[in-house]
């Protein structure tokens, strides 16, 4: 049997006979003779051996069309048809044609967790690769910690960090860095002098060693609402209601200088503190306010007896004045008959004498 094949452009025949290889057709017109199988491959597209392709390859022809990609256990390879990322290869061994167009590979280590490969990032978000790699952020208000295994690696900096995705484990940490505050609401305290009171204190505080918050310190947020809870309690306990009271706006400076220590070990700087509330029970608040009148009425009672011994005094100098000086005693008696002339509307005059007289000596005397 005779048959003439054509073989166009950018293919490749394959002739068997008996399923071993015997030939390969490149462009050109072939006559065929006798019972031959002919497999015709388009070079656009990637090669798939039709047997093993071990015993392909010893055709010395044909393994000079291919290109020959092995990946091995534990990798991938990127392919790039053109410069254009294609596809990835999972372990295996590939063949593409060589001359229709370029190909490129990346080999990819995934034994191990940084991506130390020259792969653009945004290659690392494509759907045909997210699989294969282990993504996380660390926003602008925060610093991170890497983890291998369970151990501390290094601090991160704000940004995006992919690694392999294998069986090694891989966590980030992060904190907040940010100015933050902490309520600690309805303390019940006892002053030195028993008395009961509820307090309502709040602290700002920021992250400084995120060594320290994270690795040295379990929940560090925790254990500063105790520090300062333990501190505002020691400070209340050391002074008497009343002193407490007269205290109340250093109270917040005094717990933040006997504190600051123990924030540091929580890699932690408090920068601000406050009271917000003191609130007193029912029973205790009726005796303040009672002793607060008691303070006001004996303020009132201070001021008046001042003021009575200061018009005292003025009449006394008056008197003396007047007693040293007759024109000023009848300056005075003048003022007072001017006011008493002011109440009067009508004057009766009833009976006898020289009433004219009796006017004339009350103000000429």
């Amino acid at each position: 049997m005779i048959r003439k094949i054509t073989i166009n452009a950018y293919q490749v025949g394959l002739v068997f006979r008996n399923r071993k290889l015997e030939k390969v057709l490149q462009e050109g017109d072939y006559w065929i003779f006798g019972n031959r199988d002919i497999m015709l491959y388009e070079m656009k597209q990637s090669f798939v051996a039709p047997i093993e392709l071990t015993l392909l390859l010893q055709n010395e022809t044909l393994a000079s069309l291919l290109e020959i990609v092995e990946v091995g256990d534990a990798e991938i390879a990127l392919y790039f048809v053109n410069g254009i990322f294609s596809e990835v290869l999972a372990t295996g061994r590939y063949a593409f044609w060589k001359g229709y167009k370029e190909n490129s590979f990346i080999k990819v280590d995934l034994s191990k967790v940084a991506i130390t490969e020259a792969v653009n990032e945004a290659l690392l978000e494509n759907s045909k690769l997210r699989a294969y790699t282990r993504r996380f952020q660390v926003m602008n208000y925060e610093r991170g910690l890497l983890f291998v295994n369970g151990t501390f690696v290094k601090e991160l900096e704000a940004g995006t960090y992919y690694f392999w995705n294998n069986a090694i484990s891989v966590e980030v940490k992060t904190a907040d860095i940010r100015m933050q505050q902490m309520e600690i609401s309805g303390q019940e305290l006892l002053t030195k002098d028993k008395a009961a009171l509820r307090i309502n204190f709040f602290v700002r505080y920021q992250v400084v060693t995120i060594t320290k918050a994270l690795v040295e310190n379990k929940e560090f947020d925790k254990q500063l609402y105790v520090l300062m809870q333990l501190a505002l309690r020691a400070f209340v306990g050391s002074f008497t209601l009343d002193e407490l009271l007269s205290r109340k706006d250093t109270i917040a400076q005094d717990i933040l200088e006997q504190s600051s220590m123990k924030c540091e070990a929580l890699g932690l700087t408090i920068t601000d503190a406050g009271i917000r509330d003191i609130i007193l029970p029912g029973d205790m608040k009726e005796i303040m306010n009672q002793v607060l009148v008691a303070e006001k009425k004996a303020q009132a009672n201070s001021i008046m007896r001042r003021e009575e011994t200061a018009a005292m005094r003025s009449l006394l100098n008056t008197a003396k004045l007047m007693e040293d000086n007759e024109m000023l005693w009848k300056l005075k008696e003048m003022e007072y008959v001017e006011k008493i002339a002011d109440k009067i509307g009508e004057i009766t005059v009833a009976g006898s004498g020289n009433i004219i007289g009796q006017l004339k000596d009350i103000f000429v005397k």
